[in-house]
C-alpha cells in the first residue's frame, strides 16, 4: 500500500488527529496571547523587570519538551488529565515570542507619537490602548506567528503523554518502524505549519503600519 492509499483508508482517523492538534494549539496559543500580551507590556513600561520576565521565559523555552511534560506532570490538576497537561507546556513554549514581540512593537512607536498623544490630554492607558497597542499589531502577530508554529511542531510531542494530535500517528510508526505512520503525522503537521505561517503572515502585512 503506498502513502496516497494509506491516507485515503484512513483519513478518518487523520482527520480526527489533526483536528485534536488543532485544538490543543489552538487553547494554548489562546492562552499564550491572554499571558504574553500583558506581560509584554509589562516588559516594555518597566524595562527592570524585563530579565525577571524574559529569563522565565527563555528558561521554559530551553528545557526539552518530555522534560517539561515530566517537570508538570505533578502540579495538581495539571497532571489529572493529559490535554491540559500539553496545553499548559505548549502554553510555555509559546510565552517567549509573543512576550518579546510585544514588548519590541510598544518600544518602538516613536516618542514624538506619544508626545503628541500626550499633549491631546491621553492618560497613559489611553495612549496604551489607542496609539501603542494598534502601531505595534504587526509586531505583536509576527511574534503569534512564530510561536504559532512552533507549538503545532511541538504539540506533536504531546501523544508522549496520552493528550492525543497527530504525533501518535508518528509515535506508532516510530515503534513499528513504519514510514507510512510516520508520514501520515507528520505530514498534515507540516501543512498546518504552512498554513498557519501564510495565513498569520498576511495577516501581519495588512496590520502593519504604513509609513508617509
Amino acid at each position: 500500500m503506498n502513502l496516497v492509499e494509506y491516507f485515503a483508508r484512513h483519513h478518518g482517523e487523520i482527520l480526527r488527529a489533526t483536528l485534536e492538534h488543532i485544538w490543543l494549539v489552538g487553547a494554548a496559543m489562546l492562552l499564550a496571547i491572554a499571558v504574553g500580551v500583558p506581560l509584554g507590556i509589562v516588559v516594555a513600561r518597566r524595562p527592570f523587570l524585563s530579565k525577571f520576565i524574559l529569563g522565565g521565559a527563555n528558561i521554559a523555552e530551553t528545557i526539552p519538551s518530555l522534560a517539561l511534560f515530566g517537570f508538570l506532570l505533578p502540579v495538581p490538576w495539571l497532571g489529572a488529565r493529559a490535554e491540559r497537561l500539553a496545553v499548559a507546556a505548549l502554553l510555555l513554549y509559546a510565552l517567549l515570542p509573543i512576550i518579546r514581540n510585544t514588548a519590541a512593537g510598544i518600544a518602538g512607536v516613536n516618542k514624538s507619537v506619544r508626545e503628541a498623544a500626550r499633549g491631546m490630554g491621553m492618560t497613559d492607558s489611553q495612549i496604551l490602548w489607542r496609539v501603542e497597542l494598534p502601531l505595534s499589531f504587526s509586531t505583536m502577530i509576527a511574534g503569534i506567528r512564530v510561536a504559532t508554529v512552533l507549538t503545532i511542531g511541538v504539540a506533536t510531542i504531546a501523544a508522549a503523554i496520552g493528550a492525543g494530535g497527530l504525533g501518535e500517528f508518528i509515535f506508532r510508526g516510530l515503534a513499528m518502524v513504519n514510514d507510512q505512520l510516520i508520514l501520515a503525522g507528520a505530514i498534515p503537521a507540516a501543512l498546518l505549519a504552512i498554513a498557519a505561517d501564510l495565513l498569520l503572515g498576511i495577516l501581519e502585512k495588512r496590520l502593519r503600519p504604513v509609513r508617509a
